[in-house]
């Protein structure tokens, strides 16, 4: 495995409190759908603000906290807020519903699953329904498409749909939440990525209760859009132009049945943050957090992301002019199912490796190889 332990037999350091893990299920269970995340924006914000001089919420729903708002030299630290989800593309005359996605939802896990569809009369329950096993005997299987998942809210007619306030464009969210899995994994719907507004919160608050002063501006921000197109962090990036930034979101394990690690890498679940080489990947910066890592005895896995992160990171790196970004994610199972898994000590990891990140940068730090 891709990996480096940094100094062997360190003993774990647990960053996550009992009060910031309260925040973090309730961040997870609130609804944030793409082009959506008013909701799940507010409460982040609401316990950032603590920590933080002033916080700042663009047009599109873009939240962050900003350190030291004044100073010339700008560090971001970003994570995404947007989860996967449906819409309301088709309503049949008999009252079922047909639907497209939004971001990169997965069509194979949608029948029998409950949702919710938000509606301006408030949220309607329905089911992704499927044809009984007794009813497919005989004939070929087939599987589910874009084309056959289909809600059903109860209703019976497409008047009724309509009554309920459900239109064409109403999105549509899984009800799974959140829950702790031999007490090892955190586990729910959108840990991709509100797992990383989390930790980039947590980061805050640790600069916070330990009194650590910055010399320069630190941008703690929570993008909106990412699941189509990085869109949210392209609009934060031009109107902050930071000169750092650190993205942290999800990247696959591979240790489970049906992934091959010749094209996916071997990383796992409780290793560690995973670094990434990548174009967009900024090389000296890159390596100052592999310092950090290995000064502090912070384990931690590498990957290579080939022509793009896929991520905000590409969003921030090519942006006014060029910033040097960098990527560290967080390993996790079953992305895009309701079902997402990351490990606790990957957690906790991932927030030491920012924050002491985020202290070994100095102001006006130039990240180029050589100059002239």
């Amino acid at each position: 495995m891709a990996k480096n332990k940094g100094k062997e037999n360190k003993k774990h350091v647990s960053v996550v409190t009992d009060k910031s893990l309260k925040f973090f299920e309730t961040y997870i269970n609130n609804p944030s759908p793409t082009g959506f995340e008013w909701e799940g924006q507010r409460l982040w914000l609401d316990y950032i603000k603590p920590y933080v001089d002033e916080t700042y919420i663009d047009n599109y729903g873009t939240a962050m906290g900003i350190i030291n708002p004044k100073a010339p030299y700008k560090v971001v630290i970003e994570a995404h807020a947007d989860e996967i989800s449906w819409f309301v593309n088709y309503i049949t005359k008999d009252g079922l519903i047909y639907v497209i996605r939004n971001g990169g939802s997965d069509h194979q896990i949608a029948p029998s699953k409950r949702v919710n569809i938000h509606t301006d009369k408030g949220m309607v329950k329905a089911v992704f329904g499927w044809p009984a096993i007794h009813t497919r005997s005989g004939e070929k299987e087939e599987a589910p498409t874009l084309k056959n998942i289909f809600l059903d809210c109860g209703a019976t007619s497409k008047e009724e749909v309509e009554e309920m306030g459900i239109h064409v464009g109403c999105v549509v969210t899984y009800e799974d939440e959140f829950m702790v899995l031999n007490d090892r994994y955190y586990v729910g719907r959108a840990l991709d990525n509100r797992a990383g507004g989390f930790m980039i919160a947590e980061v805050a608050r640790l600069l916070k209760e330990n009194e650590k002063k910055l010399p320069f501006g630190l941008y703690v921000v929570n993008s909106v859009q990412e699941e189509i197109g990085l869109r949210g962090a392209e609009m934060i990036a031009d109107y902050i132009k930071p000169n750092v930034a650190i993205v942290t979101d999800v990247t696959h394990d591979t240790q489970t049945p049906m992934i091959n690690k010749i094209t996916q890498g071997d990383l796992a679940c409780g290793q560690g943050p995973v670094l990434s080489y990548a174009p967009a990947v900024q090389i000296n910066l890159n390596r100052l957090l592999i310092e950090v890592a290995e000064h502090n005895g912070i384990p931690f896995q590498r990957q290579a992301s080939s022509r793009w992160t896929g991520t905000d990171t590409d969003a921030f790196a090519y942006s006014n002019g060029g910033v040097p970004s960098a990527l560290i994610s967080l390993p996790l199972r079953y992305m895009h199912t309701t079902v997402e898994m990351i490990h606790k000590e990957d957690v906790d990891n991932v927030i030491r490796l920012i924050y002491e990140a985020v202290l070994k940068i100095e102001a006006g730090q130039d990240f180029r190889t050589f100059s002239h």
